[in-house]
């Protein structure tokens, strides 16, 4: 079998819940396989330590122009559906971190200029021999946005023999549709507050839209989830069991502990969960719940206020790993600052709203790209779109048309809308049409204007409605005077986050004393210094884990960032974010008096440049 394990939010401790799962089951005798597919940021091999016997580098085919045969037409760049091509004074420009490998722009090259070449976007790595279960798991090349590429290379490691567990991506974009897909069972895990039901709820759309049996795990539970059991009730999902909000437990994870191995109690609560699971293979999952909108204020509202700024700056908050409280260092930097627009970037699980409350002025649909559709009275079967397709959105199962031919049909949560498929139809089946992929929004808060996104359940081009993001909140800066703008980035190093510190300022990294906290610490200072943006290191729950807040001091240290805040862990914090409060609002505790002194830093680091 095959049990995805998603999340929404990240953070909620789906890495915990997948290693020590695989570890309670092989423990006990079964054949487990464990499978990272989290390609941004892998963190299952920080716990399981597994000596590698196997590596391999995932490439995509992408173009490599031949100048001796170009004419400069600029057929490639007018077909190109991501802007992946330029065409200048007669040189063919080609950029890869746009270019999705579709293999559009050789097919109508008249002159053969464009041809496809392999090019890397990953590693996948094995543990072929690893103790007491199999264990890969795939990295993604910093700076690139191919992960589903990566994605589909580890899944091609499942044995239909085994118990497979796949690690998924937080989110619910195509990196996280692609890892669910064929699974049969998705466990999301999620914890009890605001943020975790927000982010389940897009989880879950997403799971029973693909069809999959669904179940909820609630991590961190302290006896009061009814956020989340009045939700399952509602939709009709079970909630499969609780994982205890213990500081002992996060402790030992900090330090990269299999916990199976130090709580008993622990062990037995998973094999529990287990056994609530196995008997959802083969159900049918309820049905789709309504997708929540945000409702757009009526009638006459006040301007936003002016500032005096004749230019901004723009802070890009982000953190690698998912849950490491950037969302709420936001909120509270929100709260604090003056003169302030605010953009969530977090397009593809956004919460800062949670916490500050906007009035929508304005909303509009974003269309990003296109999605294909197949005729069937116009289809003969032949089979060149299915030939030619590089992501598997096309399928031989389509409606019998009227010569009683069963036609082809396309997949919408696979397809990417390169265009490939219309153009090598010899019957005009195959049409486009555009594709609404989320809402963006302007809102007012009570601490500036707000930029924010919701991108729709299993969409594609996140970077795209990102920058538009970006660019409003830009141009209302300008407009009105501001002198910040303050943005809560996505998770990960993948497009989202691409799209978001590039041309930024500043990055601000919030990060967690844990493996894998520091590991994903890494990535992410790789990334901002790949695009040439300073980095500066806030340390959240600081004192969970000494020895790996000092690592994290050398590492910024090393590699050219610094560390300007510590916030201790704090139970105020989460009191407050289950009071729906920021923990500037909630005003008590050592996480509120860092957090004011962190702003005070930032403050000063603005006003020295950076």
């Amino acid at each position: 079998m095959i049990i995805a394990v998603a999340s929404g939010k990240g953070g909620t401790g789906k890495t915990t819940f997948c290693v020590n799962l695989a570890y309670a089951l092989a423990d006990r005798g079964e054949n487990i396989r464990l499978l990272d597919c989290d390609v941004e940021e892998p963190n299952d091999y920080l716990f399981v330590q597994p000596k590698f016997d196997k590596q391999k580098t995932v490439e995509v085919l992408r173009p490599a122009w031949n100048e001796d045969l170009c004419t400069g037409c600029g057929d490639c760049a007018e077909a190109c559906r991501y802007n992946a091509i330029a065409v200048v004074k007669g040189k063919v420009l080609i950029f890869n971190e746009l270019c999705h490998a579709c293999g559009l722009c050789s097919l109508v090259c008249p002159e053969g200029a464009l041809s496809d070449k392999p090019s890397p976007v990953g590693t996948v790595e094995i543990s072929s021999r690893n103790q007491p279960f199999f264990f890969a798991h795939g990295t993604l090349n910093i700076g690139e946005a191919m992960a589903p590429a990566v994605i589909r290379r580890v899944k091609s490691l499942v044995d239909p023999a085994a118990i497979n567990i796949i690690d998924a991506s937080p989110g619910t974009s195509c990196p996280v549709v692609e890892t669910v897909d064929n699974a049969d069972v998705a466990v999301l895990v999620t914890e009890p507050t605001p943020f975790g039901l927000n982010d389940l709820k897009l989880a879950v759309n997403m799971t029973l839209k693909k069809k999959i049996p669904t179940c909820i795990v609630i991590n961190r539970s302290d006896g009061t989830d009814h956020l989340i059991t009045d939700y399952a009730g509602r939709v009709g999902v079970p909630i499969a069991g609780r994982i205890p909000f213990k500081r002992e437990y996060a402790e030992s994870y900090s330090s990269g502990t299999i916990l199976t191995h130090l709580y008993p109690e622990f062990r037995e609560n998973l094999l529990n969960i287990f056994s609530d699971i196995l008997p959802l293979v083969g159900t049918v999952p309820p049905d789709v719940p309504a997708e929540e909108a945000f409702s757009v204020e009526t009638g006459k509202l006040d301007p936003f206020s002016p500032g005096e700024s004749p230019v901004f700056k723009e802070i890009a908050v982000i953190s690698g790993k998912g849950g490491s409280g950037k969302t709420t260092v936001v909120a509270s930097l929100a709260m604090l600052a003056n003169n302030t627009v605010l953009a969530d970037n977090d397009v593809d699980a956004a919460d800062l709203h949670l916490l500050l409350n906007p009035i929508i002025r304005e909303a509009q649909d974003f269309v990003g790209g296109l999605k294909m559709t197949i005729d069937p009275n116009k289809c003969t079967a032949c089979g060149q779109c299915a030939d030619h397709c590089r992501f598997g959105a096309v399928h031989t199962d389509g409606p019998i048309n009227d010569q009683g031919v069963e036609t082809f049909r396309i997949d919408e949560f696979s397809c990417e809308g390169c265009g490939v498929c219309e153009y090598v139809c010899d019957f005009d089946a195959v049409t486009d049409r555009p594709n609404t992929v989320g809402k963006w929004y302007v809102s007012g808060t009570d601490y500036g204007p707000m930029i924010h996104a919701r991108l729709g359940i299993a969409e594609e081009n996140s970077g795209r409605l990102v920058t538009k993001v970006r660019n409003v909140a830009a141009e209302l800066a300008k407009n009105i005077g501001k002198e910040l703008i303050l943005s809560d980035g996505p998770p990960g190093t993948g497009c989202p986050v691409i799209a978001s510190v590039t041309g930024a300022d500043l990055v601000l990294i919030v990060t967690e004393p844990t493996v894998s906290g520091v590991h994903d610490m890494q990535r992410v200072l790789d990334l901002a210094d790949h695009f040439g943006i300073p980095s500066l290191i806030v340390v959240n729950k600081s004192d969970l884990n000494a020895d790996q807040t000092h690592r994290i001091e050398e590492i910024a240290l090393k590699m050219g960032a610094k560390v300007i805040g510590e916030i201790p862990f704090d139970r105020n914090v989460n009191e407050a974010l289950m009071a729906g409060k920021t923990v500037f609002e909630y005003g008590k505790g050592p996480a509120f008096e860092s957090i004011v002194r962190l702003w005070s830093k930032l403050e000063t680091q603005l006003k020295e440049g950076v």
